[in-house]
């Protein structure tokens, strides 16, 4: 089953900065071959679900041998059996709305 998740990783005890520990877990992801679109947030990750929930726990494992003690994660996620829809489809489709509404309102 495709799954689409939303998911923030906080590492805790590390100090201010989790840059490191953020780009350390992009790396991850971008080295699993699924589709991952960062944010200012989090990171969106599309794939099969067993792909994706590896990946997550890759990132965890990954963050806590750089000496993060814990970590807190948020996660969002989404299936649907309908069709095959991207996050990028779900982007444009309220593009498409705020388009039109421009166009109408102008």
């Amino acid at each position: 089953m495709n799954v689409m998740v939303d998911f923030m990783l906080v590492p805790i005890g590390v100090g201010v900065s989790l840059s490191p520990y953020i780009a350390a877990c992009q790396e991850v992801l971008e080295s699993t071959g699924l589709t991952c679109t960062m944010h200012a947030y989090g990171t969106t990750i599309e794939g099969e679900w067993e792909a994706v929930f590896a990946a997550v726990r890759a990132c965890h494992e990954r963050v806590h041998e750089m000496g993060a003690p814990r970590i807190s994660t948020t996660i969002k996620c989404g299936t649907r059996t309908d069709r095959k829809q991207t996050a990028q489809d779900k982007i444009d489709s309220v593009q498409r709305i705020l388009d039109k509404t421009s166009h109408t309102t102008s």
